[in-house]
């Protein structure tokens, strides 16, 4: 690999409560359609696609991508549980990286049902095995629970246990994640909370409350990804440099001791190891921050994986408001998956355009000051984590 990958146009639909979108295809062509338009250049000028969606039909990429046009492309379909829309990132990166072509678009979409996410019933073995056996061997299992709570309000309750610390940590990490989606036109949700609203709101499993979940959303997000080369001889100025970007599995220690490995902090570490490496840079440098904040406690999980404060250090991290706007790393100036929502499929296009406007100066009331490094980090459980390092 040798070319440098640049993100030319970045496009994304509003998020909307299941059963009010417009089909996923349509979304899907929106949001490609966006990205296109910002990047300046025709569809004429892709040269592959990759399309990523968690529920869905084969081929589900082709229909929404057939709306710009029939140019005879490879569309690849793309599922990799939450992470989807940043693995389709990473195959277009790499796809232009080893000059395989010059355009390549990544886009990612979901239709939701309503409600939390339920357990796969068709008879084949869930995707979920070696995760459900582990929580049951380190902390029990709830069969009245749900099951993405019990992994995540499990892993935040070994972190209040090691540290000595109250949920009222997590609840202000939501606090937070609304103060920011005031100043998102693309946020679901805009209406500010109060620490006691979410600690009183209904308990879900351990110290989850409601209003530290994210809500199943429905949308659509495009990046395009062009090469140096493109982007020079066609004019494209306001690019942002894809710097460092990994994609991580599971260890063996996912399944061991902590519910932290379990729900993606091991992944998570190594992920941010890798994308530093490439990039040259130190967590002290970056600017802004979107990160998997599926629920709260991995927003605090995740500010220790990434290396933006110490291990143990998250409290004092958000106590002193270096998580947001004043502090040392905006995280979340979209308001996060807790605002935002959650299409699985289109969630890490959609950080990533996020990050890219702020880079680009063109984020609006919400501009972090002068940024000019941002991360985005986006995990699958099954298991998958992205990270990516953006360059102004």
């Amino acid at each position: 690999m040798s070319d440098k990958a640049l993100i030319a146009g970045v496009g994304m639909v509003k998020f909307t409560k299941p059963g009010k979108s417009e089909q996923y295809d349509v979304m899907g062509a929106q949001a490609a359609r966006t990205a296109l338009e910002d990047a300046g250049i025709g569809y004429d000028k892709v040269q592959q696609a990759y399309v990523g969606f968690v529920g869905g039909d084969t081929c589900s990429g082709q229909n929404a991508l057939y709306h710009l046009g029939t140019s005879q492309i490879p569309i690849i379909n793309v599922n990799n549980a939450c992470a989807t829309g940043s693995t389709a990132l990473f195959l277009a990166r790499q796809a232009v990286m080893s000059g395989t072509v010059d355009v390549a678009l990544a886009l990612g979409f979901e239709q939701m049902n309503p409600g939390a996410l339920v357990a796969d019933n068709s008879g084949r073995t869930p995707i979920t095995v070696r995760i459900d056996q582990a929580t049951r061997n380190i902390r029990g299992w709830d069969d009245n629970a749900p099951q993405g709570p019990q992994y995540f309000g499990g892993a935040g309750a070994e972190y209040l246990e090691k540290y000595n610390v109250t949920a009222e940590l997590f609840g202000r990490v939501s606090v937070k994640a609304r103060s920011h989606a005031l100043r998102n036109p693309y946020a679901l949700f805009t209406e500010p909370l109060t620490l006691e609203q979410v600690m009183d709101s209904p308990k879900i499993f351990g110290p989850l409350t409601r209003l530290m979940c994210c809500p199943p959303t429905c949308g659509a997000a495009a990046v395009v990804v062009v090469s140096e080369k493109f982007a020079r001889e066609n004019g494209l100025h306001n690019t942002v440099e894809i710097a460092g970007m990994a994609l991580t599995t599971d260890s063996a220690s996912s399944f061991e001791t902590s519910m932290i490995n379990v729900v993606g902090g091991g992944m998570t570490r190594y992920a941010s190891t890798q994308a530093y490496a490439q990039a040259g840079i130190d967590p002290a440098d970056i600017d802004v921050v979107e990160l998997h904040d599926c629920f709260s406690p991995n927003e605090v999980l995740c500010y220790e994986g990434l290396g933006l404060c110490p291990e143990g250090g998250a409290e004092k991290f958000v106590h002193d408001g270096d998580n947001t706007y004043g502090g040392k790393i905006v995280t979340n100036p979209s308001g996060g998956l807790l605002s935002k929502g959650h299409p699985l499929g289109a969630t890490g296009l959609a950080q990533i355009t996020e990050i890219a406007w702020h880079l680009r100066g063109l984020a609006g009331e919400r501009q972090v000051e002068n940024a000019k490094l941002g991360v985005q980090h986006n995990l699958g459980l099954g298991g998958a984590c992205v990270v990516t390092v953006l360059k102004r």
